[in-house]
């Protein structure tokens, strides 16, 4: 045989050779198909493998979790409140020749586990009243005095279920499917829930009347506690000024009666001065600069003005 056609067999044995051999990674597991149809069991051990060149192909899955994310669906809850929910979960292949052959890839798996986990989430919603699915405990709610009339009755009520135990409820429906296409489903939550757009509108307009009517009583009762400090202030006020009056009289009092006291000693030393004095203080308290006074030749005050004038 010419050297030529042992390196041409030699090549040809060395590349059927590599068309044979695959390698699994520790993340991953495969099946062999032939002509499109599964051929022997899953490959779910790490290294090096063999196959049939060209005839079987190898087909790898992940064998680590995986996410999935549901569309928001609007969803009526018994008591008729509508509703957007999220869900979220996390899923792994645990049977890849049953999970090749239902759902082909990881496509086909999220769009299989929306399917089921809709449906699931759908039936457990329309089973509790809204406020089972947005609360999680029955806590009750430490609500001060100015937010009282924030929260409803209904969002006080207390929780028999509880937003976990229904998740948990879904989780357990679904389990029970998806084995069927090799999945194994963990960890269901409601990821997002909140009001469709109509209500949402309605519940935040009751929360702008509710905070406008908080603001309102708090501004009124500001007002009030002012308008007594005011008072209180006028009150203290006039109670002083009641009192200096008072003080400013009893002295004024006592001043006027020492006052007295001395006048009337001075007077009782000299009548005819205590005379003189009352006259003059009647004459000054009578006229003014313009001011005329006629007085007999008999009159009192006429003597003690010319007796006063002869001094």
């Amino acid at each position: 045989m010419s050297r030529p056609t042992v390196v041409l067999a030699a090549a040809a044995a060395v590349l059927l050779l590599a068309l044979s051999l695959y390698t699994v990674s520790e993340t991953e597991q495969a099946i062999l198909t032939q002509f499109g149809e599964p051929v022997g069991g899953p490959v779910t051990a790490a290294g090096l493998h063999f196959r049939v060149p060209l005839v079987r192909l190898v087909h790898r899955f992940d064998k680590r979790w995986l996410e999935f994310e549901g569309s928001p669906n609007q969803i009526p809850t018994k008591d008729k409140k509508y509703i957007w929910v999220e869900t979220y979960a996390r899923w792994r292949i645990v049977d890849p020749l049953k999970f090749y052959q239902n759902v082909g890839d990881e496509r086909g798996a999220q769009s299989r586990l929306d399917d089921i986990i809709d449906g699931q989430t759908r039936n457990a919603v329309a089973s509790f009243d809204l406020i089972e699915i947005v609360r999680s405990t029955g806590r009750e709610f430490q609500v001060t005095e100015d937010l009282a009339g924030i929260g409803s009755a209904e969002a006080m009520a207390p929780v028999r279920s509880g937003r976990s135990a229904i998740a948990k409820i879904v989780l357990d429906k679904a389990a029970q499917i998806t084995p069927s296409f090799g999945i194994e489903v963990e960890d269901v939550r409601f990821l997002r829930i909140n009001y469709i757009d109509s209500v949402q509108q309605k519940v935040f307009e009751r929360m702008t009347s509710e905070r406008k009517r908080i603001a309102e009583r708090s501004r009124s009762e500001g007002q009030g506690k002012a308008a007594e400090i005011r008072g209180q202030k006028e009150r203290d006020v006039l109670a002083a000024s009641s009192e200096g009056y008072k003080k400013a009289q009893e002295k004024k009092g006592t001043a006027d009666a020492t006052s007295t006291a001395i006048y009337a000693r001075a007077y009782g030393r000299d009548p005819e001065l205590y005379q003189f004095m009352k006259s003059m203080e009647t004459l000054q308290s009578s006229l003014d600069e313009k001011s005329w006074l006629l007085l007999s030749t008999d009159s009192e005050l006429l003597k003690y003005l010319k007796d006063s004038g002869g001094r």
